[in-house]
């Protein structure tokens, strides 16, 4: 019998962890059995002593992240055997060994079946992020099997594995006051990476998330297709990986904006890097702020990127943040000339397709201008997402035909 402790949930809230949806909230659990602290694993039962699943405790509305639905013997086993399948999942992508690509997903929280860990690759660099006490507690026998399945393979070597759990955990960790170098000799925080033959300098240090935005990989790619001889606007740029595309796509002419003077500098950086000096010369950096810039500029762009931060956190600002979709989209529909498109994005995991669809509907409507819908868009296969849990599907797009 295990020893774990056990948390029993009401016979009315069984259905949901049945249907294997990897959270139970804390409402779902009638009493805990034994002492529980934030990260400890425990065992879910239900009121008749049937056994549902075994996950990690947190302390927020989301009591237990769950690893499995079947009794476990070891969580080291059930790491290596996750990790294990993700690269082989990555592998069937064409991702592992690849020329042109060397940066993606490893390991997509619970879309991979390891819920709070999210472990991105950069080349010979894993960068492991977790989001919960409970995985941040395993990360050093994480990156010792990372070492071991790549070095099994022989294929696009592993030689560091970077933590950078330090922001996503908060206080949560009392043993940790900043990132960490967990496999490795040397503390480089600075790679150049390819992604579909273009390189970007990948800062995972001091750069958002674990460095750049892989979720939006397919979508940049796709966005060149589209910006040959155009004008293009890049709006909340980061480090400009959709005008990297555009620029050696052809476009006539790109504007990349952010309000971080660090982004533009980072995306002049970029541009740099894929570009001789005539290209660079089609390319303008502004530091300011997307909504007074949209106010003020000319109605003479071919195409437009929208791809902000996340507008809403939690349930209670999605509200808000429908309305400064419906603003912001508004005010790009007012910049561009007619036949010109809009790539618009939402981030925000409480606004899912529906609520992101209505608000961009709203402002096509109020723009008074001919809409038509050619793409919805996501995040790429190595951002898989479990079919039980569609809150996974975080990464909204649409792009737009504007008349």
């Amino acid at each position: 019998m295990s020893s774990l402790p056990r948390a029993i949930i009401y016979r009315k809230k069984i259905d949901a962890v049945q249907r294997f949806h990897p959270w139970i909230f804390s409402g779902a659990i009638a009493k805990i059995q034994g002492e529980v602290n934030d990260g400890d694993l425990i065992e879910a039962y239900s009121q008749d002593g049937d056994f549902l699943a075994i996950g990690l405790w947190g302390t927020g509305s989301i009591a237990i992240k769950v690893l499995s639905f079947q009794p476990i013997d070891s969580i080291q086993q059930l790491l290596r055997d996750r990790l294990n399948q993700a690269f082989q999942l990555r592998q069937r992508l064409g991702l592992i060994d690849n020329l042109k690509t060397n940066c993606y997903r490893l390991i997509n929280s619970e879309g991979d079946g390891l819920a709070g860990l999210i472990i991105d690759v950069y080349g010979s660099t894993a960068v492991l992020q977790c989001h919960s006490l409970g995985t941040y507690r395993y990360r050093l026998e994480i990156a010792e099997i990372l070492k071991e399945i790549y070095d099994r393979h022989q294929v696009n070597l592993l030689q560091a594995v970077y933590d950078k759990s330090a922001a996503a955990l908060g206080r949560k960790s009392q043993t940790q006051s900043q990132d960490s170098l967990l496999i490795g000799e040397t503390a480089t925080e600075l790679a150049q990476v390819s992604e579909n033959g273009h390189r970007f300098v990948v800062d995972w240090a001091k750069g958002q998330k674990t460095g750049f935005f892989l979720d939006q990989r397919e979508n940049r790619h796709l966005f060149g297709q589209y910006a040959r001889d155009k004008k293009i606007l890049n709006t909340f740029c980061y480090s400009g990986g959709f005008s990297v595309y555009a620029i050696a796509a052809g476009a006539k002419e790109v504007h990349s904006i952010d309000s971080s003077v660090k982004a533009m500098e980072w995306t002049d950086r970029n541009i740099a890097t894929n570009s001789n000096q005539e290209n660079q010369s089609r390319h303008t950096s502004i530091t300011g702020d997307v909504f007074d810039f949209l106010k003020q500029c000319d109605r003479d762009y071919d195409a437009i990127v929208l791809d902000p931060p996340a507008f809403a956190k939690s349930l209670s600002a999605r509200h808000s943040a429908m309305q400064a979709y419906r603003r912001l989209n508004l005010q790009a529909l007012s910049k561009i000339k007619s036949g010109g498109m809009l790539f618009t994005f939402s981030c925000s995991q409480v606004v899912n397709v529906e609520n992101f669809t209505g608000a961009i509907t709203a402002a096509a409507i109020e723009s008074g201008r001919t809409i038509q819908v050619l793409h919805h868009l996501t995040h790429p296969p190595d951002h898989p997402t479990s079919i039980f849990h569609p809150e996974g599907s975080y990464l909204k797009g649409l792009v737009l035909s504007v008349v």
